[in-house]
Parts: C-alpha cells; structure tokens; sequence
C-alpha cells in the first residue's frame, strides 16, 4: 500500500492545530486511491480477509479469453472498523473500468450473502464504468441479483454506498437503494444516462460534474447523502457514520459511557427571538440539548428547511429531525418530507430513537408544491413516524401551526413525550390569519378596521401564543425551561430504552409512494 493511513491521520491531527487542515486536504484532494488502498485505510490494520481472489471471468468473445485478471476488478472480503466486523467490497477501475462482469457481481452477491447471514453492515466502494460489454445479458443479470439482495438486506443490516469514480446507468440503482450514499467531490459521479446521450436527446449541453456529481445530487436530487472532499475523508465518514449505527436490526448502538450530572444549559435561554418572525439557527438548540460535538448531520446541503443527522445524548446514539427556521421559515415542502421520512425509517428500522424538534409554521403553499405532490410526500413523513417504534420524543420550541403539527410527531401519532418550551405556539395557524378569518365581520364593520384586526390579533395570541391549552389537554406532557431541555431529554430516553411496541398482523402497509 502506497497511503500509510497512520501518516496521513497524523497530519491532519497536526494541521487542525497549526490551523494548516485545508493544506493538507489540498496536499491529497486530487489523490485517486486504488481499490486496496481504500480497503486497507478503511479498515482496521491487518483485520483484512480477501475472499475470491483467483476469481477470473469466463467470457471467451471478443478476445477476452486473453486478458485475465485475477479478482475480475473487484476486491470482496471482511474486515474490521474499530473493532467492529463488516462485509466489504471495492470496485477497481483498474481492471477494465471496473466493469461489472457475471464473475464481478458473483463476487458482490457473496460477501453480501454472508453480510446477511453473519449481520453485519455492507460496505461498497463504488469506482466502476458499468455493465461489462462483452458480456451482454449476463452482466445486466448480474446487476438485477445484486439489487434484489440489496432489497433483502435492507432493514436486516445497515448498508452504504461510497461513490469513488463514475457510477452510470444500471450501476446508479444498487446505491440508490442502500441506506446511505457518500459521493467524492469532482472525482465521483451518478448518472442513468450520461452527457452524450443526454445531448443527443435533448440538445442540452451538459458536462458529467454537472449532471450527476456530487454537488448536483447533494443539492438537486438528493441522492447523495454526504460529500466528502476527495477518498480519504469520503472513507473517515463511513467510520463517522458507523458509530452511531449497530451491527444488525437484532441489536442496538453502541452506549458511550457517560455520568448524569447538573446536565443545565442556560445558552438555550436566549435563542428563541422576542419577534416570532425572526429566524434562529435550530442546530444552537442541537448543540445545545446534544453531547459536545456529536452531531453528525446528513443530507445537509439538500432541503435545508429540515436538518436530519445523528447525535449521542448521555452516550445514547439518537436521530435528531428538527425545522429550521432559517431556511423558508422551517416549513415542510416537498424535498423535506422526503429527507425527514427516509431518515426517520433508517432510524427506525435499526432502533436508533428519534428526537424531533419542532418550530413550523405550516406546509409550504403554492402551485409547485401541490402540483408536484406535497400531499402525497407529506403523508410520507406523517406514515414514517407514525409507523415508527423506537422511542420518540418531540421538544417544541416554538411555532406548531397546523397540519405540520399533527405530521411533526404529535402525541396523536404515537410520540412517547412531548415538551414545550414557554415560548411554544401551538394553534391551527397565526394569529394575524385566524383573527382575519375568525373575527372578519366584527373586523369589517368596525370604525378603525386596522385597530380592530390586531385588538383581536392580540386577544387570540394570548389564547393560543402559548402551549398552555396543549398541556391542559394533556396534548404536551409538561411545559420546560429551554435549560432544563438536555436533563429532561437524557432522562426520558433513559426512561423509554426498552420501549417495547407490537405491530398489528400484516405482511406490510403501503406506504405512499
């Protein structure tokens, strides 16, 4: 291996202290490593075992019966990421492009066999051109048994795609279908068809970054999860990402050892805005509630009125869903029901539980959004968390305007807790939209209809500009100081860990597609 791992480690702890970090990243940024050199970064040192080595293709056409390569560009086995055991596989470019070959997906439908059988997580480091041409029918059977184990193993054992070089056409599936997708900036790329096919029929001019890079689907399409900054902090994310995660759906994450103390945070006293219009950053009520720097965010850079990642709250590894009311005021639209309701099924199905902060104004209104299936993609949130399990908790802070506050995993669809913060608002909708709709007669007819409209602005907000009628309904489960918020929640979790839930008799729901 031409990478010590322990090397380049060392300078990065160096320079994050001499403040030389972003040297260093450029010193590597356009470093392509090979398909061993990944496998032996990512795991631990000497826990490697190669399975399928002498493995050579069988195709005899086209003079292929005289370049054998043994491994057939794929590099299978198990190994270790501090300490725990995984399935893994790297696709080598080095070898006809990585071409899937019958031999190729043979291999990969392996070791995820034993990945199943054994639970454990998946890994595939994904740098290949495509089905292998030579071989015809057999190379697109051997991508349709790869993605029908992809659907087998999913919700039995975590599984993630890490995209290191070109993935296209039948290729794209197989990630798109595992739990997490990692794409590399400027070397990786995902597309079904590729910029001159896409020229030829629609004229449109287009490069491989732009149409599926890693900006484009961490942005646009959301297809990618993570982006990381060339091969090595693509592969330091997977470690990231595992720890928060367990081996199979039979077990749970790994606990930190943590000791209750005070647990106070009086930082969170003076977030929320004394304006209700003024916008705050959710992730100071994260860092806030969380353990010190153990947010982990995913899907970052896509619907960002929604942050979803993983947190430890007193050493447990918990699934944070939260509005962000710097983005389109936090409202749920199309691309954030989307993001939360995956996030929140993978959580589910691996008993991560879930912790949902809530400041929502509503759904986001328009054309674009009922056109383009805001009812169907909202229902799929609201399905996700109702549907969901593990324990569940939802702290508000401040705005729970309508049907997003029933979706927002309300007491009504099985949350386990809910809390409020004082300054929580929890109402059908505004008080300025109610009191217009609520009082228009008496508004219109009044001498001074200005006045009257916020005299009646005002009498509504104290009637719901608070989570007081909520509580007495028992709708809230109790009304917190923002600082009392991380004892509260360490507690409650504490509370529901063996939280146990039996699911009606079916073969599944169908969930809205």
């Amino acid at each position: 291996m031409t990478t010590n791992k322990n090397d380049i480690q060392d300078k990065i702890k160096q320079a994050k202290l001499g403040g030389g970090e972003e040297r260093i990243k450029k010193q590597h940024a356009k470093k392509k490593l090979t398909a061993r050199e990944r496998v032996e970064y990512l795991l631990d040192e000497g826990s490697f075992e190669e399975s399928g080595m002498l493995v050579t293709h069988r195709t005899t056409d086209f003079g292929m019966d005289k370049q054998i390569y043994y491994g057939d560009g794929v590099v299978t086995g198990f190994g270790q990421i501090n300490g725990r055991l995984v399935c893994i596989y790297a696709q080598d470019f080095t070898v006809f492009g990585g071409a899937l070959s019958e031999t190729h997906a043979e291999k990969i439908c392996k070791i995820m066999d034993h990945a199943v059988k054994i639970g454990v997580p998946i890994i595939g480091l994904n740098d290949s051109g495509g089905a292998r041409i030579q071989e015809g029918v057999r190379s697109l059977g051997g991508y349709a048994d790869i993605f029908y184990r992809n659907v087998q193993a999913s919700g039995v054992v975590p599984q993630i795609s890490a995209i290191m070089g070109p993935c296209a056409g039948g290729a794209v599936y197989s990630p798109a279908m595992t739990d997490f997708t990692i794409m590399v900036q400027d070397t990786s790329y995902m597309f079904v068809t590729g910029p001159h096919v896409v020229k030829t029929v629609t004229n449109e001019d287009i490069t491989a970054e732009e149409l599926g890079g890693a900006s484009a689907h961490s942005t646009k399409s959301g297809v990618t999860h993570i982006t990381a900054f060339n091969d090595i902090e693509c592969l330091e994310n997977i470690k990231t990402l595992l720890s928060y995660i367990p081996q199979s759906f039979k077990s749970k994450p790994k606990k930190l050892d943590f000791k209750l103390g005070e647990e106070l945070r009086p930082e969170l006293e003076d977030i929320i805005p004394d304006n209700a219009n003024k916008p705050y950053d959710m992730h100071d009520v994260i860092n806030g509630i969380i353990d010190k720097d153990s947010f982990f965010e995913i899907h970052k850079d896509y619907a960002d009125n929604i942050i979803v990642g993983f947190s430890r709250l007193g050493g447990r590894s918990v699934g944070v869903v939260a509005n962000q009311p710097m983005s389109l005021a936090g409202v749920l639209d199309v691309d954030s029901s989307k993001k939360a309701a995956r996030f929140v099924r993978f959580c589910d199905a691996f008993n991560i539980p879930l912790l949902v902060l809530v400041d929502v104004p509503g759904f986001l209104p328009g054309t674009d959004q009922e056109w383009n299936g805001i009812i169907l993609h909202g229902a799929k949130l609201l399905y996700a968390l109702s549907e969901a399990t593990v324990p569940r908790i939802t702290l508000i802070t401040r705005k729970a305007y309508g049907g997003a506050y029933d979706v927002m995993n309300s007491k009504h669809i099985g949350a386990d807790l809910n809390y409020a913060w004082p300054t929580a608002e929890i109402a059908v909708m505004g008080a300025k939209g109610a009191s217009e709709i609520i009082f228009r007669k008496e508004i219109k007819s009044a001498d001074n209809p200005e006045e009257k409209l916020a005299e009646k602005e005002q009498e509504y907000a104290e009637m719901f500009a608070n989570p007081m009628r909520a509580a007495q309904r028992g709708f809230i489960d109790e009304v917190i100081m923002p600082k009392d918020s991380r004892r509260k929640l360490i507690k409650a979790f504490a509370t529901f860990e063996h939280k146990n839930v039996h699911r009606p008799d079916r073969k599944h729901g169908n969930i809205p597609l």
